[in-house]
This record gives structure tokens, sequence and C-alpha cells, in this order.
């Protein structure tokens, strides 16, 4: 048994190259044998919270905790304390008496972090407004899986194309710095990363042989890329402001022109939910170069092994990490 170790999946680039590595060769196993390691056998609970609607995110971690041997303890905020204002460090108390984890989908990064700074079991950002970390290990394991394997994501070119200041951009300037990846983000003035992020992200890639690259021209981004992403250029709650809130992303509407600018060979790929017509065509979303239903797919092995290598490192276990 090697030394315990509390880890949390906050941020992508929580993980290292060769953890990451780990992980996305563990969730293909998974996807070969859903039943492959059951961690949380007894069953042992997870809390699964969600401060926001979802469908993927829900429907991935609780079936994926019960998979697992577990127990996944779904909780609404309209249905918590949390919803009527309980601070974040005594709910963490108190779940950290009863479950072996959180998962949290939730709004500020800065939610997480506290529920992480008070728990002695594992934290997992299930999405935040700053990063989608579990969302990018799916698509990785999707691209590994069309690709040849975890090796070959290294030097893979990815471009994520629209609001490039969204949680999404964020993940994949991280998570594919991590991968070794050569990273470019396309989105118009003013919907650009965070400086900060895309510094952080330029000397990890520099640490793993990969490059990053944000840009306003989409046709830049997606030259000779591998892999093309996009997301909807409107938030939950936004969808009332769609026609104003659109106008300055046309230009970065993922269709049949762009992804021509792409590899011949090229795959699309979008965390979902998708308007079809706006931030990508009919044509794309449903044709043959999209891998989207894999992809969604992927969040059930990608989770299922994130939450099983940090079971293993929380409890020194180091068979549950192969």
């Amino acid at each position: 048994m090697a030394t315990p170790e509390l880890r949390h999946m906050l941020r992508d680039d929580d993980l290292n190259h060769e953890e990451q590595k780990q992980v996305l060769e563990l969730a293909i196993k998974f996807h070969k044998d859903r039943f492959y390691h059951r961690p949380f056998e007894g069953p042992q609970g997870i809390a699964v919270i969600f401060d926001k609607p979802s469908t993927r995110t829900r429907s991935s971690f609780s079936i994926g905790v019960a998979e697992l041997g577990g127990y996944p303890l779904v909780i609404d905020k309209s249905g918590s304390q949390l919803g009527r204002g309980e601070p974040v460090a005594d709910t963490a108390r108190v779940l950290d008496r009863m479950a072996y984890g959180v998962v949290w989908r939730t709004f500020g990064q800065d939610r997480v972090e506290e529920m992480a700074k008070y728990s002695s079991h594992p934290v997992v950002n299930a999405l935040t407004d700053e990063f989608h970390p579990c969302q990018i290990l799916a698509d990785f394991q999707t691209i590994a899986e069309h690709r040849g394997g975890v090796d070959n994501l290294k030097n893979q070119t990815i471009a994520y194309l629209g609001d490039a200041a969204n949680n999404m951009a964020n993940s994949y300037l991280l998570g594919g710095a991590v991968a070794g990846m050569n990273v470019r983000v396309a989105g118009p003035n003013g919907y650009l990363p965070d400086p900060q992020i895309v510094a952080d992200a330029e000397a990890i890639a520099a640490e793993n042989g990969g490059s990053i690259l944000v840009t306003t021209d989409p046709k830049e981004a997606v030259a000779g890329a591998d892999c093309v992403f996009t997301d909807t250029w409107v938030s939950m709650g936004e969808e009332a402001e769609y026609a104003i809130r659109s106008k300055p992303f046309w230009d970065y509407q993922v269709n049949a022109e762009l992804m021509a600018q792409a590899k011949d060979d090229a795959i699309f790929q979008h965390c979902l939910p998708a308007y079809r017509g706006k931030e990508v065509t009919a044509e794309v979303i449903d044709g043959p170069q999209s891998v989207v239903w894999d992809e969604a797919g992927n969040r059930l092995h990608a989770q299922k092994a994130l939450l099983t290598w940090l079971a293993g490192k929380a409890r020194g276990d180091e068979s549950l990490l192969a």
C-alpha cells in the first residue's frame, strides 16, 4: 500500500501529465468493462450536489457512483440548506462525517475550493463558472479512442471556437496543456480567456511539449486541426437574450466551410446542449465527423475513472489506479 494522499479535482491542472494519462487509461478500461473497479462497495455514499440544472452531469455521476458500488446522494439546491445560505464550510463539515466524497456543480470556483478546504474526502468540480474538468476528461478520452490510444493525445491539435472567455475555453487551455496538445482558442474581442489562465496554460504546455494559441481568427484556429470543439454562445439563464448576446459570435459558427479548414479526418465535439443553426450547423453535428454521442457517453466512464483514481490516492490503494 502507498501512503494515503488526499487529492481533489477542482481545475484541470490538478492532475499532471502522467496522472491525467493514468485517469484516461482507466476511463478506457471502464468503457470496456463498466464494473472494472467497484471502490465504493458497501454502499458508500457520495454526495452529488446541483446548484444548476443538469442532464449529462446528473445522469453520469448518479449512474457512475452506483456502478462503482456506491450510493449517489443527489442534492438539489432547492432541497438543501446551501440553497438557504448555509455557509459552505458548515455543509462541508457535515458531509465529511457521512459521505466518502463530494461532487458539486455550482457557480463560483471559490465554492468548490471552500468545500475542499474543509473536506477530508475527495471533492470534484462537476462544473463551475470558471472550469469544467470532468467534461475535458471525457473529451480527451473520446479523442484517444478515435486516435489509437492515450499516448497519441500528445501533439494533437485541438481548436475551440466561440465564447473563449467561458469555463470550457479555460478547461481546454489547461487540460490540453497538461496533455501536451497544441491548443488553439478563438473568439471575438471582449470574449477571450483570462490572461492568467493563458499564462498558466503556456507554462504547463512548455513542460509537456504542447503549445497555446489564442486568436480572434477562427480559420487560424481550425487550420490543420485534429479536433474542433464549440459550446453554446449563451450561458444558462440567458436564453431570453440570445439575439443580442449571440451577435459577436456568428463568424465562429462551426459549419462545413470551417470544418474544411481542419484535417480531412478531423472530428467534431460539443459538450451539449447544442443549438443547431447557431454555434454549429446540423450538417456538422449530425454529420460523419461528429463524435458528440461518444463524447457524451464517455462522461460516465471518465468520471468513474476519476472517482476511482481519487479514492485510490486517498486510501493509498495502488490497485485502484490502474
